[in-house]
């Protein structure tokens, strides 16, 4: 053990000569510390952990209430049952120290996450970049830098759960061929969706499946597609326990998340469903008729931009890594497809951009003209559209350029899929 520490003082060390990864710890802490006075001074009563702690609160008194409103101080329960009892400790820890710890944990996974996202750009890296790791670190370091982790821990959200778990399952599908990682990984990625419903459109992208456009004719390894969907669904069908014993705790939770009057609220999510709920109630409709017809816009929105992702995976014109721009597809649909798409999400998001960009070849257009502007965006300036929203919202409720770098981002990974020996041709 204490070579192991040794190790890691010595590697950080190593670290340290790097003055932007200087930088980047300095400013990391100061978000940490910074969101530890905002929240327990500040805002007490306006963070997602009030959410998460009072859920673990009910899953005690009456998990039948989980999805209740009445039981929360702002904002409904919107995961799943069995994800309530992941926050029972933090409830007993009171909200000071919970608050604390839970967040404590974020700082920990946020290390945990560099040190895999490390992992996957030398595994996938591209022959044509710099084969020293200055360039590696300058991009982990303005991951640790971007404005969306402070705002995680101001607000004591869990997105940065979902981000270690997905990058952990991508390192394991990605390094690994055998059926036993590939279960592995699926049930890692599935642990994720306990927390928050965000990974559930990577399930069709976890197919092993590919239409030679050359061939024409579909490639599909049946076994594998299959090992991985059961990982996948193990943990999610935990939660199926909860839903038979309690026909409440399923009508709660689709309401809260799919037709309850939290999913027509006008807000500054910068989803696509929600510019046009947005749009609507411009025009001067009410909630209840938002309500009437809310669900099918999102239906085609999903089927719209789900349906073009899928596709564009499908016909693609490469085989290695092909995971990587998978995993981003599905999170691209989340954002642009649900309701519900906050600023924060985008911790999720930002890390597979750092991997697309190392496996991309090193001059290629897609990175210069979409991908690197998208993630320095997303990264750095997203929380400011999100402040102005907040400024005109009662005359132009529209939150979009976020909404524009997704689907700049969504367009490099349709056009990449459609060349030819990308690797070969840095024109693209």
């Amino acid at each position: 053990m204490s070579t192991y520490f040794i190790k890691i003082k010595g590697r950080f060390r190593e670290l340290w000569e790097f003055k932007i990864f200087r930088y980047a710890i300095l400013i990391h802490g100061f978000y940490f510390i910074l969101s530890m006075i905002l929240t327990l001074i500040f805002f007490r009563d306006q963070n997602d952990f009030l959410v998460y702690y009072e859920g673990g609160k009910v899953f005690i008194d009456n998990i039948n209430e989980l999805y209740n409103q009445d039981n929360y101080t702002r904002w409904p329960f919107r995961y799943f049952p069995i994800s309530a009892i992941f926050f029972v400790p933090f409830y007993l820890m009171g909200f000071n120290l919970g608050f604390i710890l839970f967040n404590l944990t974020n700082l920990i996974l946020n290390i945990l996450i560099c040190v895999v996202l490390y992992k996957i750009i030398i595994l996938i890296r591209g022959e044509d970049h710099e084969q020293e790791e200055k360039r590696i670190v300058l991009y982990i370091s303005l991951f640790l830098m971007g404005l969306p982790n402070l705002f995680n821990y101001i607000l004591g959200q869990i997105n940065l759960y979902i981000t270690f778990l997905i990058l952990m399952s991508l390192y394991l599908f990605l390094k690994y061929e055998d059926a036993k990682y590939n279960l592995i990984a699926s049930i890692i990625l599935g642990l994720s969706i306990l927390f928050k419903p965000i990974t559930i459109f990577l399930i069709p992208f976890l197919l092993v499946i590919h239409f030679n456009l050359e061939e024409k004719k579909f490639e599909i390894k049946i076994f594998k597609s299959i090992i991985r969907l059961v990982g996948f669904l193990i943990p999610l069908s935990l939660n199926i326990f909860f839903f038979l014993i309690s026909s409440e705790l399923l009508d709660g939770f689709l309401d809260v998340n799919l037709t309850g009057e939290d999913t027509v609220l006008k807000n500054h999510s910068f989803s696509i469903t929600k510019l046009i709920q947005n749009f609507f109630i411009v025009l001067g409709f009410s909630q209840t008729q938002l309500l009437s017809f809310q669900l099918p816009i999102f239906l085609i929105i999903l089927i719209i931009i789900g349906g073009i992702g899928f596709i564009f995976y499908l016909i693609r014109r490469f085989d290695d890594n092909y995971l990587i721009y998978g995993y981003t597809f599905g999170i691209l649909i989340m954002f642009l497809g649900y309701f519900d798409s906050w600023d924060h999400h985008l911790l999720i998001l930002t890390p597979l951009l750092i991997i697309i960009i190392f496996n991309l070849p090193r001059d290629s257009d897609l990175t210069k003209k979409f991908n690197k502007p998208s993630f320095f965006f997303l990264n750095f300036f997203d929380l400011a559209f999100m402040g102005i929203w907040f400024l005109i919202k009662n005359w132009f409720p529209f939150n979009f350029m976020s909404t524009i770098f997704l689907l700049l981002i969504f367009y490099s990974l349709s056009k990449y899929c459609l060349l030819k020996d990308l690797a070969k041709n840095n024109k693209y």
